[in-house]
């Protein structure tokens, strides 16, 4: 089955998107996140036109026009844990934070499980539109992102300019 990618410029820097051959978005990174590291796996292919909304979406985004993604997503396989996790991001709010305890509480977990709730978002791979990005130290310091510290800032910098903005 072929997959795609294609690279989106944004105030971030270049985005490196891939999807799955119905369009589902697979990846979203960074410029020096992991996996952002050189073109995506050997037998994808360069195409622009399976990204159309994601682009739209993610320009609305960028622009604090639009609150959350409505793009169909596809990451890889996955443990349950991490699935859980993900799902977890997935329903903090726009414009908010939360701690990885937090987080961990929030899926059932607490302990020593809070570091594998760091490593499971440390594996995510669908930054912005699965937000990362609002999850912060216990003391509300930030901690950890794949995209850097500078990125995470400016990312919850912009959500926090804006109040809830239409879906649409």
């Amino acid at each position: 089955m072929t997959a795609y990618w294609t690279t989106h410029p944004g105030p971030l820097g270049d985005l490196l998107l891939t999807c799955d051959a119905t369009g589902a978005l697979t990846s979203l990174t960074v410029p020096g996140a992991p996996g952002a590291k050189g073109l995506p796996a050997p037998g994808t292919v360069r195409d622009d036109a399976p990204f159309a909304e994601a682009r739209r979406e993610l320009d609305a985004y960028f622009a604090g026009e639009r609150d959350r993604c409505t793009l169909r997503l596809a990451p890889p396989p996955a443990t349950d844990f991490r699935r859980r996790v993900w799902a977890a991001l997935d329903e903090i709010p726009y414009g908010t934070t939360v701690s990885y305890g937090q987080l961990a509480a929030a899926i059932g977990v607490g302990g020593p499980a809070v570091r594998a709730v760091g490593g499971a978002i440390g594996a995510n791979p669908l930054l912005i539109v699965r937000p990362c990005h609002r999850v912060v130290g216990a003391d509300g310091s930030l901690t950890g992102y794949a995209g850097g510290l500078e990125r995470k800032t400016w990312l919850l910098g912009l959500e926090r300019t804006r109040t809830a903005v239409p879906a649409g």
